[in-house]
C-alpha cells in the first residue's frame, strides 16, 4: 500500500479575466484530480493583483494561469511570479494553440494545457504537478 502524496486539501488559483475560462478549467480539473492528491479547493482571480495578494500571502499550493489573460497574459506573469517570488508555487499555463506550448516554455511554467480542455489530461497534469511540488528535492 503506497502512502498518499497528501490527503488535505490543495488550494488551486485560476486567473482569468473572463468568468467562462475560469469555469472551463475548474470544471475540467475537477475537485478531486487523483485519490493520491486530495480534494482541490478553487480560489478564482481576474486581476494580477489577486494573483499576486494571495501567492504572496502563501495561499496557494498551484497556479493556473490563462495564456490570453488580458492585460497581461498568464505567461508573462508566469515568469515574472518564477523570477519574482521565492519559493513560487507551480504554475500551469492554459493555452488557446498547441503551437504556444513553446511559450510556455519561455514563460517558465511548470506545464501546460491546450484548450479546448480535455478533462482526463487536465486532473493529471494537475495531478503530476502536485505530485513533483511535494516530492522531496534530492541531490545528484
Amino acid at each position: 500500500m503506497s502512502n498518499p502524496v497528501s490527503t488535505g486539501s490543495r488550494t488551486v488559483l485560476v486567473l482569468s479575466h473572463r468568468p467562462e475560462v475560469r469555469e472551463s478549467i475548474i470544471n475540467a480539473v475537477g475537485r478531486r484530480p487523483a485519490p493520491d492528491v486530495g480534494r482541490v479547493k478553487f480560489i478564482e482571480a481576474q486581476s494580477i493583483a489577486e494573483v499576486l495578494a494571495a501567492v504572496d500571502a502563501g495561499q496557494v499550493d498551484l497556479a493556473i494561469l490563462d495564456g490570453e489573460a488580458q492585460p497581461t497574459g498568464g505567461m508573462g506573469l508566469s515568469r515574472q511570479l518564477k523570477n519574482e517570488i521565492d519559493p513560487c508555487p507551480p504554475i500551469i499555463v492554459a493555452v488557446q494553440r498547441r503551437d504556444d506550448r513553446w511559450l510556455a516554455t519561455w514563460s517558465q511554467a511548470d506545464a501546460v494545457l491546450v484548450h479546448p480542455l480535455d478533462p482526463l489530461t487536465a486532473a493529471e497534469t494537475v495531478a503530476q504537478t502536485l505530485r513533483a511540488a511535494s516530492a522531496p528535492a534530492t541531490r545528484s
